[in-house]
């Protein structure tokens, strides 16, 4: 591989676009960039959770939001909010949910999330 790996996400190597998502994925080689337009209404409980199952999001997610506003609740109780310009890790064990009537606009780096968001289209 070379030294240099650069791709866009206006030419992903896939696009998934789960219920009230629009996520591009480049894969960069053992990392995943993703960038997910997320609409208002969108959560991982009502819109990921049947497709994927399970009780919370198993993912571990790193990123920063771009515009708009998500949270998340963790299994362990704690709850945050992350708006334009903030950087987040999740751990596995989550729901998060788009706050607010605006999209939120989100980039996550990982070797797996970006990945196992939803089912490819």
């Amino acid at each position: 591989m070379s030294g240099i790996v650069k791709k866009s996400f206006n030419n992903p190597d896939e696009v998934r676009s789960p219920d009230k998502a629009n996520v591009h994925v480049c894969d960069l080689g053992g990392v995943a960039a993703a960038k997910m337009v997320l609409q208002p209404g969108w959560s991982w409980s009502t819109c990921i959770k049947p497709v994927v199952g399970g009780e919370s999001c198993q993912a571990r997610h790193v990123g920063t939001v771009l515009s708009g506003s998500m949270s998340a609740k963790h299994n362990d109780g704690t709850i945050d909010t992350f708006v334009a310009g903030d950087v987040y890790v999740i751990e596995p064990g989550h729901d998060g949910w788009v706050e607010g009537d605006t999209e939120c606009v989100a980039l996550e780096f990982n070797a797996t999330a970006a990945k196992t968001f939803a089912a490819k289209n």
